[in-house]
């Protein structure tokens, strides 16, 4: 039976996910990580794209992603053969480095951009791995918190959902992902 055919709204941001076969570990040690960034900055400087926040988990990543000129289908096509390739030459193996196909929904709203964004951010902490987001090296997370800069990362289209100054929306954006004031932000995000 033939696949559904993916939908893509340009210029609308999606969640999209992928996760090793399996579960089965996608990013074995630090290098894996970093050549999926590169992987990353391959694909968008052949097919541009605005990324708004990602996190790079050991069996999956999960990325929110915004195409205009190309079907996200296509970008994350490139993206995931180029790392498959990378993964079973390096572990020489061969197969399926994927579980299937990536999920990916679009989201519609400035509030649903924040809750996403906040799901992906707070991956690590619900998983243990640390207990406070601005502390995982493979989130864009770090990039909020710290305002540092990244050539991938579009913090632009995340931050003017927030109402307030560059400093103050930084600061709400931390406390909307901490839900320590998180009435505040859906009284001026609203729906």
């Amino acid at each position: 039976m033939p696949r559904n055919k993916r939908v893509w709204i340009p210029d609308t941001y999606y969640h999209v996910s992928s996760r090793g076969n399996r579960r089965d570990l996608l990013f074995k040690e630090e290098a894996d990580y970093k050549v999926f960034f590169k992987i990353l900055h391959n694909v968008h400087e052949k097919s541009p794209f605005k990324l708004a926040s990602y996190c790079l988990m050991s069996n999956h990543y999960h990325l929110l992603l915004n195409t205009t000129e190309q079907p996200i289908s296509k970008v994350m096509s490139m993206v995931n053969k180029r790392y498959a390739d990378y993964f079973n030459t390096k572990n020489n193996v061969s197969g399926h480095v994927f579980e299937k196909r990536f999920f990916d929904k679009p989201i519609g709203t400035a509030y649903g951009l924040l809750e996403v964004s906040r799901y992906i951010h707070l991956n690590p902490v619900e998983a243990g791995m640390v207990h406070r987001a601005e502390n995982y090296p493979w989130s864009s997370y770090r990039h909020y918190y710290y305002d540092s800069q990244s050539q991938l990362l579009n913090k632009n289209d995340l931050l003017q959902c927030l109402p307030s100054d560059e400093i103050g929306k930084r600061r709400k954006y931390d406390a909307f992902l901490n839900k320590t004031d998180e009435n505040i932000i859906l009284a001026t995000v609203g729906d």
